[in-house]
C-alpha cells in the first residue's frame, strides 16, 4: 500500500512541478512597468500643455503690448509731422515778420519825409507871421488871383495834411501786422514746445512698452525651449512604451506556450494516472479514500485558513487612516482667492475695473482687494509697492503676483488667476508663466 501511494505521489509531484513560477520579467512586470511609463508620459504631457497655456498667454499680452506700440508710433509720426509743419510755419512767419518789419521801416521813412516838407512849408506860410501870409494875398492882381491864391495856400495845407494822415495810418496798420505775427510766431512756438514735450514723453512710453514686449520675447524663447524639451522627451517615452508593449506580448506569448505545455504535459500525466488507476483500481481503492480524506482535511484547513486571511486583511483595511489634508495661508487669503475665481471667464476690459462688465490686470486685482476693504494703487508698476514683499516660497493664497507691466492674485499650489488679456480674458494661469517680479502680501 505503501509502495502505490508513493508511487502516485511520484506521478502528481512531476505534474506540478512542469509548471514554472513567473520571475520578475514576466508580462504582468512589463505591463506594470508599461503602465509606470505611460504615466510618465501623461505627467510629461500635462507639464507640455501647460507650457503651452504660458506661451498662449504671452502670446495675448504681447499682442497688446505690440498693438500700444504701434500705436505710439503712429501718434509720434503724427506729432513729427505735426512739428515740421509747425517748423515751416513759423520760419514762413518769420519771413512775414522781417518784410512787415521792412515795410514799417520804410513807411516811417516817407512819412518823416512829408512831415519835414510839411514844416518847411507850414514855416514859410506861418512862421513868419501874418503879414508874409497877407503879403501873398496882397501880391494878387485881381480878385480872381486873390482866391486862387487863398486857395493855392488852403489846398497845400490839406493836401499835407491828407498825405501825413494816410502815412501815419499805413505805419500803424503795418505795426498792427508786425505785432499780430509776432504773437501768432509767440504761440507757434509755444504749440511746438508742447508738441515736443508731448513726442518725448510718448518716445519714453514708446521705450518703456518695447522693453516689456523684449522680455515677452525672452520668455516666450525660454518656454519654447522647454515644449521642444519636453515634447522630446514624450517622443522617447512613447519609444520605450512601444518597447515595453512588444516585450509584453512577447513574454505573454510565451507564458501562454509555457502553460500550455504544462496544462499538456499535466493532462498526460493526469491520463496515466488515470490509466494506473483503473488497472488497479480495486487495489487503490482504499487508498483511494485515505487519499480523500486527508484532501478533505486539507482542503477545511485551507479554508479556515483563507478566512483567517480575509478577516486580517479586512481589519488591516479598516485600520488604515485617511490621508491628512494640508493647508496654508491666512482664512482671509484664501477668501480673496476664491472670491476672485468668481469672474473667470468674464472679459478684460483695458483701463476697466468691473469685476463683471471687464477690467485690465490692474483693474481687476484693485476691485478684489477692495471687495475686502483693502486699498491698493491703481497701476501695475504701483501696485509693486503695496504691502510688503515676501519671497515666491512663502507666497499663499490672496497674495499679489507682480510680474512686468502685469499682476494677478495667487492661488497656490503653483497657480494664479488673471485678467490676462482682450483675447482670454479673466482666466487661470500658472504663477512662473513668465518672470516673476515681486511677491505683496496685501491680507493679513
Amino acid at each position: 500500500m505503501r509502495k502505490k501511494l508513493f508511487s502516485l505521489f511520484l506521478m502528481l509531484m512531476v505534474a506540478f512541478s512542469s509548471v514554472q513560477p513567473v520571475s520578475a520579467t514576466s508580462s504582468s512586470e512589463l505591463k506594470k512597468q508599461r503602465e509606470e511609463k505611460e504615466s510618465q508620459k501623461n505627467s510629461t504631457q500635462n507639464e507640455l500643455d501647460a507650457i503651452n497655456d504660458q506661451m498662449n498667454d504671452l502670446s495675448g499680452e504681447k499682442e497688446e503690448v505690440d498693438a500700444q506700440i504701434r500705436e505710439m508710433t503712429a501718434q509720434i509720426a503724427e506729432i513729427m509731422v505735426s512739428v515740421e509743419l509747425m517748423e515751416e510755419e513759423i520760419a514762413d512767419t518769420e519771413v512775414q515778420i522781417g518784410q512787415a518789419q521792412e515795410d514799417y521801416d520804410a513807411a516811417k521813412a516817407k512819412e518823416e519825409r512829408q512831415y519835414t516838407a510839411m514844416k518847411k512849408r507850414i514855416q514859410y506860410l506861418y512862421e513868419k507871421g501874418e503879414n508874409s501870409y497877407l503879403q501873398i494875398l496882397l501880391e494878387a492882381k485881381s480878385w480872381g488871383d486873390l482866391l486862387n491864391k487863398a486857395e493855392y495856400v488852403q489846398e497845400i495845407y490839406t493836401y499835407d495834411r491828407k498825405m501825413l494822415d494816410d502815412y501815419a495810418a499805413t505805419v500803424q496798420e503795418v505795426a498792427d501786422l508786425k505785432e499780430s505775427l509776432e504773437i501768432k510766431k509767440s504761440d507757434l512756438e509755444a504749440s511746438h514746445y508742447e508738441l515736443e514735450q508731448e513726442e518725448a514723453s510718448l518716445q519714453e512710453s514708446l521705450d518703456e512698452q518695447k522693453a516689456i514686449s523684449a522680455d515677452y520675447e525672452a520668455d516666450l524663447a525660454r518656454a519654447q525651449q522647454q515644449a521642444a524639451a519636453y515634447k522630446e522627451k514624450i517622443q522617447k517615452q512613447n519609444e520605450e512604451i512601444k518597447q515595453l508593449a512588444a516585450a509584453e506580448e512577447s513574454k505573454r506569448a510565451e507564458e501562454e506556450e509555457a502553460k500550455r505545455r504544462a496544462e499538456e504535459e499535466s493532462r498526460r500525466a493526469e491520463e496515466s494516472r488515470k490509466a494506473e488507476e483503473s488497472r488497479k483500481a480495486e487495489e487503490s481503492r482504499k487508498a483511494e479514500e485515505e487519499r480523500q480524506k486527508a484532501d478533505a482535511s486539507s482542503k477545511s484547513s485551507e479554508s479556515e485558513s483563507q478566512k483567517a486571511s480575509e478577516s486580517q486583511s479586512s481589519s488591516a483595511s479598516s485600520a488604515a487612516s485617511p490621508a491628512a489634508a494640508s493647508s496654508g495661508g491666512s482664512a482671509k487669503g484664501s477668501e480673496v482667492a476664491n472670491f476672485a475665481c468668481q469672474f473667470v471667464g468674464n472679459p478684460y476690459v483695458p483701463g476697466g475695473t468691473s469685476l463683471t462688465e471687464g477690467a485690465d490686470c490692474s483693474g481687476f486685482t484693485q476691485s478684489v482687494y477692495k471687495a475686502f476693504g483693502y486699498s491698493i494703487p491703481r497701476t501695475s508698476s504701483e501696485q509693486r509697492s503695496a504691502g510688503r514683499e515676501v519671497s515666491y516660497a512663502e507666497a499663499q493664497p490672496g497674495d499679489l503676483i507682480c510680474y512686468a507691466g502685469h499682476v494677478a492674485i495667487y492661488l497656490g499650489n503653483g497657480r494664479i488667476v488673471h485678467a490676462s488679456s482682450v483675447k482670454t480674458g479673466i482666466k487661470y494661469g500658472t504663477a512662473t508663466y513668465k518672470t516673476i517680479l515681486s511677491v505683496r502680501r496685501i491680507v493679513g
